[in-house]
């Protein structure tokens, strides 16, 4: 028997989730729901203002509207799956579902992390060089970088997903947790994984540390130059250009960190609690920053409070 169980490979995954918390399930359903129309309409709004409003086709919205489709696309490859995860207690899914899913999550963040840096780049050459923006930031530059952003993030996830389904999965199939999560779903393998480590390891300095490193380098040239700015007001205008996408950086890796660098807890007691925290802390990251960036972009930004009233006024007038 002990045998057989050894050679039969896994054909299907079991999605914990919140199994062993029924109450919680109901809430977070609820939750989570309404979190994804928030991420669904703020970033669907965005998206259709930087189309629509000729004064926001620039490189800066130009990658805005990149990031809100990209919000899109990451939280639909995941948030049914969570939702129907809720309704089903110990839900199965088909292992090609679960590669899917896993390359799709991964090539999100993964392309979040590489158009973070290129706005970064943005709004260093708008506030540092301004002269120069038209030429530098010109639209044979800008397309070909989110592109490139969406190229690098994809072929890192094709990488990670092909080197995870090669490796053999026997006996246990129960993924501890609400979506095919790659870490979660490496521990399940029986055999060695140390080359997926490694290269998830690279993989990590390449799109945290190098993105990090870049923003942070060209956000101290921005500082200096804003610092150098003789007028209070003209230092507020500068400023106001780059806070939204500072914000959402400092939330995007701030979230990220926390979540990879937290030390874990020794007390057997504090481990179902531990559980329960390293579960919810993807599932709140996954949603909240995709729902934060449109807010944050309204809020903090003239420009694109202008065009959603614009957008609003005229299709009042058009009734």
């Amino acid at each position: 028997m002990e045998e057989a169980n050894q050679t039969s490979p896994v054909v299907g995954f079991i999605l914990l989730g919140l199994s062993a918390h029924p109450k919680l399930e109901k809430m977070f359903f609820m939750l989570i729901l309404l979190t994804y129309l928030v991420i669904l309409l703020g970033n669907g709004l965005l998206i259709l203002v930087t189309i629509l409003d000729p004064r926001l086709h620039t490189p800066m919205y130009f990658f805005l509207g990149n990031l809100s489709f990209l919000e899109i696309c990451y939280t639909t490859s995941s948030v049914p799956l969570i939702l129907d995860g809720f309704l089903t207690p110990r839900k199965t899914i088909s292992f090609s579902g679960c590669a899917i899913q896993m390359f799709l999550s991964f090539a999100m963040a993964g392309t979040e992390c590489v158009l973070l840096g290129m706005m970064a780049f943005d709004r260093y050459v708008a506030i540092c060089n301004p002269l120069r923006y038209p030429v530098v930031m010109s639209k044979a530059a800008y397309v070909p970088m989110a592109v490139s952003s969406w190229a690098i993030g994809g072929v890192a996830s094709l990488v990670h997903t092909s080197l995870a389904i090669q490796l053999p999965f026997c006996g246990d199939n129960i993924i501890n947790h609400f979506t095919c999560e790659i870490l979660a779903v490496l521990k399940l393998a029986c055999a060695d994984i140390s080359i997926n480590v490694i290269s998830m390891a690279v993989t990590n300095v390449i799109f945290l540390g190098v993105p990090v490193l870049f923003i942070s380098v060209s956000y101290v040239f921005i500082i200096a130059t804003i610092l150098r700015i003789p007028s209070a007001e003209g230092r507020k205008k500068a400023f106001s250009t780059c806070s939204a996408h500072l914000t959402v950086v400092v939330i995007f890796y701030g979230t990220l960190f926390f979540m990879y660098g937290k030390p874990k807890s020794k007390d057997p007691l504090g481990a179902d609690k531990e559980d329960l925290a390293d579960k919810l802390i993807p599932l709140f990251y996954g949603v909240v920053t995709p729902m934060l960036n449109p807010i944050i972009y309204s809020l903090r930004n003239k420009d694109v409070k202008a065009a959603v009233k614009n957008l609003v006024a005229q299709k009042h007038s058009s009734h």
